[in-house]
């Protein structure tokens, strides 16, 4: 018998259908003899719809407000999901994750988890039940909901899963596993039977939307076996096929991984591009500029600083489109007064395009036969950033699809790899 946590997504919890097919799935699998706890996402949409509201009422409405919020569309499918199961004569119950409880930090709506008390799961456990935990929130110390931020439920389900050490964490979603990119982008794209944590990792903070990067930070740190498969299979597909469906994710050296240079074409459109003009090149200057960012809480991706002429620079750095506005607010009154810049422009039509593999730091050229291939398409860089296993272009937003097609081409993506 097997210790295991299902995730499913939104979608896989879109009806009412859908969250019965659910409960089949997990009854299944109940019935084989494991222990299941289920982490369901709130219904498709409703996040959305929840928060749309908010905006109607104050486009800046307080965080914690939105959290409370947003909680509840988690609540909601979870219940939905115990119900269902309960219909079948599966002993089920669920619980919110302040119940658990799932404790984080104070930072509303985008929380992290500090720790998690898995004696009350575990006694359901012990007692026959299936547990059903809402992802995507928790609890700080003053008794606040908090929410984990989009994609958070990934996080929730694997940190339970460490948590309670389970033996697999399986997350269910609408597409079949890993692709080498987004196959509505690129109808070549393959499934991955096999990806490493650390390329998991890059595609996931690179925009890759299947799994949510602090879902595979967690993964990797506690050892958690991941496997990513679908939820719109049929629910009494044979149990054996099912277990080895999807896509494994995996620290393990493997010689039968798909050992290709390059493994996977990630991207995200969701990108704004802000420069600081004319700023006294002088040391501190970049602390100057990203503090201020920081402590509001925005992330900040890539960064350039060019080289100094009459004794100014210009800084340039990328966020999230969502965090566009807010970054701009910071930087003009906290930034520009202070370091004494001259002007601040900005673009908020960009696009993130990037190639991931292991096998890049040892293969010379790789970055070389990117840059020639945009080039090729007449796709202009504005930034790049690299590392080991991965290699990142800005690009304008309105040619990323040509250019995830033409890099996908370029590496030979479409191709199945050599068994040699």
């Amino acid at each position: 018998m097997s210790l295991i946590v299902h995730k499913y997504g939104g979608t896989s919890m879109g009806s009412i259908e859908r969250i019965q097919n659910v409960a089949k799935r997990v009854a299944k699998w109940h019935a084989a003899g494991h222990q299941v706890v289920v982490v369901p996402s709130a219904m498709s949409g409703e996040t959305n719809r929840l928060l749309g509201l908010a905006k109607e009422i104050n486009e800046l409405a307080d965080r914690r407000e939105l959290d409370m919020l947003a909680s509840t569309g988690e609540q909601a499918s979870s219940a939905l999901l115990a119900i269902a199961l309960q219909t079948l004569g599966v002993s089920a119950r669920s619980y919110t994750g302040w119940q658990v409880p799932v404790r984080t930090d104070k930072a509303y709506t985008k929380a992290r988890i500090t720790s998690i008390d898995g004696d009350r799961i575990k006694r359901d456990l012990d007692l026959g039940k299936v547990v059903v935990v809402t992802g995507f929130q928790g609890v700080d110390d003053e008794g606040n909901i908090t929410t984990l931020g989009r994609g958070g439920s990934d996080t929730s389900a694997v940190a339970i899963a460490a948590a309670i050490q389970a033996d697999e964490c399986l997350i269910y979603t609408d597409v079949d596993g890993v692709y080498t990119t987004d196959p509505r982008v690129e109808p070549d794209a393959r499934r991955l039977s096999m990806i490493s944590f650390e390329e998991m990792l890059e595609m996931a903070s690179l925009g890759s939307k299947v799994l949510q990067i602090r879902s595979v930070e967690f993964a990797g740190k506690y050892k958690v076996p991941l496997r990513v498969l679908s939820s719109l299979t049929d629910p009494n597909i044979d149990l054996d096929v099912e277990k080895n469906s999807g896509t494994l994710i995996t620290l393990e050296e493997n010689t039968k991984m798909e050992a290709a240079v390059v493994s996977g074409i990630a991207f995200s459109r969701d990108e704004a591009k802000i420069t600081v003009l004319g700023v006294p090149d002088r040391p501190g200057v970049a602390f100057n500029i990203l503090d201020p960012i920081a402590q509001a809480n925005i992330d900040v991706d890539m960064i350039i600083q060019n080289q100094s002429v009459d004794g100014t620079t210009d800084f340039s750095f990328t966020v999230g489109r969502g965090d566009f506005k807010r970054a701009i607010e910071v930087i003009n009154t906290a930034v520009v007064p202070s370091v004494g810049a001259r002007e601040v422009i900005a673009d908020e039509k960009i696009a993130k395009v990037s190639i991931v593999g292991i096998g890049m730091h040892s293969h010379a050229g790789v970055a070389s036969k990117m840059f020639r291939t945009l080039a090729e398409e007449g796709v202009n860089i504005q930034m790049i950033s690299t590392s080991e296993i991965k290699t990142s272009v800005a690009i304008e937003d309105k040619y990323m699809e040509l250019a995830v097609r033409a890099l996908h081409k370029a590496f030979g993506l479409d191709q199945e790899p050599s068994k040699a």
